[in-house]
């Protein structure tokens, strides 16, 4: 395998619009983020919202993602647990629910240093267990955390240039589940999930800032692609254990008939 990136570079090159390849972690544990840095993929996005973490079962998520040279983001239920994902060495947040301006820069307060209000420790994994310095510390953190707002709600789309316009908010999560749940569509491919997907898309480009989106593949991928999205989250450790185990099932049916 050819060398990969720094871990700890996600945000650049989620900035700078790299094609990058990532999945949820749904199971409290560091294997999973550290066995998908090792076949490739590019990050990682540890799902404390619907997944079963406590601030222990995220810590050691982040270890193993260290371990496999792959980087570890945190989708968090609630502001009320940024500081503790950052503190252990997020490269990243997903935050859900940002449905307008005033909560998009209280999300971007609560992860920066400078201009913003995060609480500070450099005795963390995040500071080196104190070998960075406080201004080293602070100035790292502020450059290298990547703040996404997870867009996911109908009346978010009614202030889209404001929420995106936000100073050091890094980019968007379209939620195609909550959104398609909110709106009341038939499926993800429902007409009114994709014109509010599009409608997205168009705001992120207009506002010079990425877009993350989850796919089913690298088809559909090169779809969303073509309209701007750079960063696609794939399944999740959960899904690809269940697919693998369906399909040995499948395969092993005529032997046991």
């Amino acid at each position: 395998m050819p060398a990969r990136p720094d871990p700890g570079a996600f945000r650049k090159r989620f900035l700078a619009g790299e094609t990058l390849l990532g999945t949820f972690v749904k199971f409290p544990t560091g294997h999973s983020t550290e066995l998908l840095g090792s076949v490739g993929f590019d990050f990682v996005v540890i799902d404390e919202e619907h997944g079963p973490f406590d601030r222990v079962a995220t810590d050691q998520a982040l270890m193993g993602a260290r371990a496999g040279g792959i980087s570890g983001l945190v989708r968090v239920p609630d502001t009320g647990r940024l500081l503790g994902a950052l503190d252990d060495g997020a490269v990243g947040v997903l935050v859900p629910h940002v449905s307008s301006p005033e909560k998009a820069r209280e999300v971007v307060a609560l992860c920066r240093y400078r201009g913003g209000r995060r609480g500070f420790s450099n005795t963390t994994r995040a500071g080196d267990y104190g070998g960075r310095g406080m201004w080293p510390h602070v100035d790292a953190q502020d450059a290298e955390v990547a703040v996404i707002a997870m867009i996911e709600d109908p009346e978010a789309l009614e202030c889209l240039d404001a929420i995106l316009a936000t100073p050091g908010l890094d980019g968007a999560f379209i939620g195609r589940g909550d959104l398609t749940v909110a709106l009341g569509a038939a499926a993800l491919t429902a007409p009114e999930t994709q014109a509010a997907t599009e409608k997205i898309l168009a705001a992120a480009r207009k506002a010079g800032k990425p877009v993350c989106i989850m796919v089913a593949g690298a088809t559909e991928a090169q779809d969303w692609k073509a309209l701007g999205a750079s960063a696609f989250i794939v399944s999740s450790d959960q899904g690809f254990l269940r697919q693998a185990a369906a399909r040995t099932a499948a395969d092993f049916g005529p032997l046991k008939s």
